[in-house]
């Protein structure tokens, strides 16, 4: 109530108003739900959108090396890890470089996401400007390797029962020894498995950001904060 306003601010407590609540609320809803969002409709206006140059590369990627859903389906990936797709050029040259598996859209994901590297890294700068990572271990990145089971986009990370408790256990272990000095790392691994590794973290721990060495700009400054 407007009457304990003042009380509460002597108490300590932050005072925030109901608009800015809901404003707030309503805000990380859309950004956890932006990849559903994003409309086979939505893309095609952002394609019809793009200045002349960009235009004819779409042009010459579709329907041949990937089709229109297939770009709105990369789309989605990114936002599904909160990635922005502002830089729809990039992401656009990006696709029309990945000639060689032009079904297989999780590896032009993968890809794209490496030509992102320096949004990615700049998204989860500390206040120095360095990025604090928490490192996948050679072991663990073996047994995932190892654990991966199936064919293209079929392929799923599947840990045995004791060796997903212990990953689960160890992970939590190593981020929240890194929150008791304020830092909120991301997860760095290998090229070969993150995408796999990210899908079973965030069953566990959605907020972690999973990022791979190739997605790591040359100009980042890299910070350790633990290890898995």
């Amino acid at each position: 109530d407007d009457t304990m306003k003042e009380n509460a601010a002597i108490s300590g407590y932050t005072i925030v108003d109901a608009a800015t609540v809901l404003t707030t609320h309503f805000t990380e809803l859309v950004k956890e739900n932006m990849a559903e969002l994003l409309t086979f409709s939505a893309v095609k206006q952002l394609i019809e959108d793009l200045p002349k140059a960009q235009s004819a590369l779409v042009g010459d990627i579709t329907p041949v090396q990937i089709t229109v859903s297939g770009i709105q389906r990369v789309l989605q990936n990114l936002l599904r890890e909160r990635i922005s797709v502002r830089d729809f050029s990039t992401i656009l040259e990006a696709i029309a470089e990945t000639t060689s598996a032009p079904t297989d859209l999780l590896t032009v994901t993968e890809h794209v996401r490496t030509r992102l590297a320096r949004q990615l890294c700049n998204a989860h700068l500390d206040p120095s400007g360095a990025l604090p990572v928490v490192a996948l271990s050679a072991n663990w990145e073996q047994a995932s390797a190892e654990a991966l089971n199936g064919q293209g986009a079929e392929k799923q990370l599947a840990l045995e029962p004791s060796r997903l408790h212990q990953f689960v256990s160890d992970l939590r272990g190593a981020f929240e020894r890194a929150a008791l000095t304020g830092d909120a790392p991301i997860l760095l691994t290998s090229g070969a498995v993150r995408p796999y590794v990210r899908s079973l973290v965030e069953r566990f721990r959605p907020q972690t950001i999973v990022m791979s060495q190739n997605e790591i700009h040359p100009k980042a400054r890299l910070r350790s904060a633990g290890a898995v």
